[in-house]
């Protein structure tokens, strides 16, 4: 009030001073009129009747000046008002931009149309985000710097037990989330909510809102996608392992029961011995490959975390091309590196992708070939063959699937578990400039 009284007290005293300004441009025109009026010949008839219509003269053309100034300035005064208030539908007559006065009434105008504008946006954006954070499967909540909250989407009413308008103006304590705005960000933990329990990830973030710091808390349940993908674990496990020991037991039953046959036939044939001594060994050579295979999917499963050490990437390198026998490997000397890593596993990692790179080229009598170089933070050693390449890229890394008849299928998955266990990456590609398939080991540095 007192502020809107300060400014009634200014428009007045504009006002006023408009008036006496335009009284006083006037003044020395009406002092000459009544001096040359009484100065002359005239009648008092004359003088009496024309003194008053030059003073009224004067003073209607004074007002009417205060007024053709201080009408548009109260109607700009009403529109911005208006916009201050957020109502931007007022807009002034008589933009003109031959003048100033319309010049100004123009920009006032096109404010106002600036100012809609961005409101309806805000509205509009502001109504996207909260159906955005309203149909989201995870938590949001939002804290001033007192930790009271603010903001809670759905998902958060749900993590709480309550809805928002029992949480809001709560602190972070007396909801059970103090802790998830303490320690590290992002992590993992597992907590009991009042509306669910398991693992959490916990991520932070700041803003700032009416000049006041905020902090954006999000939890994510990993517990269901946790769930998922063991399940879709199991079942890729249970249908590798199904058809590979029913590709063994279905030749052994039926050589059991062939072989069954046999032994209760009468009288025995000539050549039942050499039957039995035939089907044993089949037999036998089925059972081999079921343990074999059952070896090599408990080694995939029981690797071991890698116990670092310096290593030298051109020993290394060198130490694994010298191993492969069938063809000489051309090693192309990079920088002189030492990373932290388990020697043995990083061997085992390499012999596998150089002896794929032999067994692509010895057919047709190609190379192959070791490189490596630095990039940022990380080392890229790269395997190349000029063999056929990859026919398709879908299935290399999947356990167990081999197109090579002796093969097992597991040095590639084996091989990429090694890498990520060290904090890096393995992937096979066909090479860009000639035909080959080129392996790209990247680990830190």
């Amino acid at each position: 009030m007192a502020s809107e009284s300060s400014g009634q007290g200014s428009a007045s005293h504009h006002e006023r001073r408009v008036l006496a300004f335009a009284l006083l441009a006037g003044l020395p025109g009406i002092l000459l009129a009544l001096y040359l009026l009484w100065s002359h010949d005239y009648s008092d008839r004359v003088r009496w009747t024309l003194a008053p219509i030059l003073v009224m003269t004067w003073l209607g053309f004074a007002f009417a000046a205060r007024q053709r100034v201080v009408r548009p300035l109260r109607t700009l005064a009403s529109i911005l008002a208006g916009l201050r208030e957020g109502d931007y539908s007022s807009r002034a007559r008589g933009a003109d931009n031959r003048d100033v006065l319309g010049t100004v009434i123009s920009e006032i105008n096109a404010l106002g149309d600036t100012l809609q504008e961005q409101r309806v946006g805000a509205l509009e954006a502001t109504a996207l985000l909260r159906r955005v954070m309203g149909e989201i499967d995870v938590a949001v909540f939002a804290f001033d710097d007192a930790d009271t909250l603010r903001l809670v989407n759905r998902a958060g009413e749900r993590l709480l037990g309550q809805p928002g308008e029992r949480v809001y103006g709560l602190r972070a304590d007396q909801l059970g989330l103090a802790e998830c705005l303490a320690g590290e960000s992002p992590r993992v933990m597992e907590a009991a909510f009042p509306g669910a329990f398991g693992r959490w990830e916990i991520r932070r973030g700041t803003f700032r809102q009416h000049s006041r710091p905020h902090q954006l808390l999000v939890v994510t349940d990993l517990s269901r996608a946790l769930r998922e993908e063991e399940r879709l674990a199991w079942q890729r496990l249970v249908r590798v392992l199904s058809h590979e020991i029913n590709n063994s037991l279905a030749p052994i039953k039926s050589l059991a029961g062939s072989l069954h046959n046999l032994v209760e036939r009468t009288p025995s044939p000539p050549d039942r011995d050499q039957d039995l001594r035939t089907g044993l060994g089949v037999i036998e050579n089925r059972a081999e490959a079921l343990s074999r295979f059952m070896a090599a999917y408990a080694r995939l499963a029981r690797l071991p975390p890698p116990r670092p050490a310096p290593v030298s990437v051109d020993d290394w390198v060198r130490r694994v091309a010298s191993l492969e026998s069938r063809l000489k490997v051309n090693v192309v000397s990079g920088p002189p590196l030492t990373i932290q890593a388990d020697s043995d596993q990083l061997d085992q990692m390499l012999i596998n992708l150089v002896k794929n790179a032999g067994d692509a080229v010895l057919e047709a009598g190609g190379s192959v070939s070791i490189d490596w170089a630095k990039s940022g933070g990380t080392v890229l050693i790269r395997v190349l063959d000029d063999g056929p390449g990859l026919a398709g890229t879908t299935n290399l890394f999947v356990p167990f699937f081999t197109t090579k008849p002796n093969g097992s299928g597991i040095g590639l998955a084996l091989s990429r578990q090694i890498a990520e266990a060290h904090g890096g990456t393995l992937a096979l590609v066909n090479r860009a400039e000639m035909r080959g398939c080129e392996a790209q080991i990247k680990l830190p540095v």
